[in-house]
């Protein structure tokens, strides 16, 4: 399938990073989502009902990051593929996530992950 829904830039404040300074103040993460889905019967209907709602799914994604306290990055992300694929329409999801001046002299450090309806 070659249909995605993207989205791209997310700027969100968390506590992640096992530091104890990363473990009280928050931080910036960029969040990239691309999300894998059937656009046919949206395309075809233009009816919300028949679409992802990308804007109901941002905000889901900006409250749980905002309400999480992981360690790790990796962690974060994973859990954010899950809350992107509890959308029954979403079948494949990439996200990116950023940690902008985690490492000193680098602009950013990140992952990028992709899970699926059937990886587990």
């Amino acid at each position: 399938m070659s249909d995605y829904i993207d989205i791209e830039g997310l700027l969100v404040r968390a506590i992640v990073g096992i530091n104890p300074e990363e473990r009280v103040n928050r931080q910036d993460v960029v969040i990239d989502l691309r999300l894998s889905v059937d656009l046919r019967q949206a395309a075809k209907s233009d009816s919300i009902e028949d679409a992802v709602n990308y804007r109901t799914l941002t905000k889901a994604v900006i409250a749980f990051v905002e309400a999480s306290q992981f360690q790790l990055i990796e962690k974060l992300a994973d859990e954010i593929a899950r809350l992107c694929l509890s959308d029954p329409r979403v079948l494949r999801v990439r996200v990116r996530l950023q940690k902008p001046g985690a490492v000193r002299f680098a602009r950013t450090v990140g992952v990028v992950l992709e899970r699926g309806r059937t990886d587990d």
